[in-house]
């Protein structure tokens, strides 16, 4: 089904992008398929391990070994956009002036929706880590209010990133410049987009008790991710908005 699905959004995205009929709704229904195998999926991993007692200390290695590879794969990922937009600022093509960013390219100030967006994420990984350190203790209360203010946040940056691309004088078919842009920072704002449901889950398996001070495995692999994803940003930041826009 995972397959499938898997299949089905990217043949969908080609075919809509290429605008054959009913390309997108091939990727939509891609899209369906993944979310259904996810909670499917998920939910049978949250059974095992909250209500049959199954996840003994080798099934945590292994989950704890598979998540690490996961985010391995992740890295390599954003390595790949990033050597493409490495490749083009740092020997730029004659094509483009042979200078970077593109001559008459309207470049996003990085004073402004990336710094307030910077802030954020930066804010987000010590409200998390908080969230970590209050479960490690038996806090309950504090980990709730981290959570609050750490899925507040990722939310605030999703707005602020979206309205940056609103305001945005250029598109992605704008150059080399403009594709490499919007595939790094859109990667990016979908992991965010990620993090705040993964963090959510999390946060509801809370309320309803499935975590004990030594038994949150789910929730340490969330707060991985998301300072994965904070690092990530930190990275664009002084590459693509601040070094990339002078």
């Amino acid at each position: 089904m995972t397959a499938l699905g898997g299949f089905f959004l990217t043949s969908g995205l080609a075919f809509y992008m290429h605008r054959v009929i009913w390309g997108g709704f091939i990727f939509v229904f891609g899209i369906g398929l993944l979310f259904l195998s996810a909670i499917f999926w998920f939910g049978d991993i949250i059974n095992e391990a909250t209500f049959h007692g199954l996840h003994t200390r080798a099934v945590r290695i292994g989950l704890r070994d598979g998540f690490l590879l996961f985010l391995v794969s992740e890295i390599m990922l954003f390595f790949g956009f990033f050597w493409a937009f490495f490749h083009s600022s740092i020997c730029p093509a004659i094509e483009l002036g042979s200078i970077w960013p593109p001559f008459a390219l309207d470049v996003i100030f990085a004073g402004y929706y990336p710094l307030y967006n910077t802030i954020l994420l930066i804010v987000s990984g010590f409200a998390v880590t908080w969230v970590h350190q209050a479960m490690a203790i038996g806090s309950f209360k504090e980990a709730i209010d981290g959570f609050m203010v750490t899925i507040g946040l990722g939310f605030f940056f999703i707005i602020l990133q979206l309205t940056e691309y609103y305001e945005a004088s250029f598109v992605i078919s704008d150059g080399v410049y403009a594709s490499t842009f919007y595939l790094l920072t859109g990667l990016h704002g979908f992991h965010v987009m990620v993090g705040v449901v993964f963090l959510s889950v999390c946060f509801v398996r809370l309320l309803l008790n499935h975590f004990l001070t030594n038994h949150y495995l789910g929730l340490v692999f969330a707060i991985w991710y998301w300072h994965f994803v904070d690092l990530v940003w930190i990275l664009l930041f002084f590459t693509v908005y601040c070094w990339g826009s002078w």
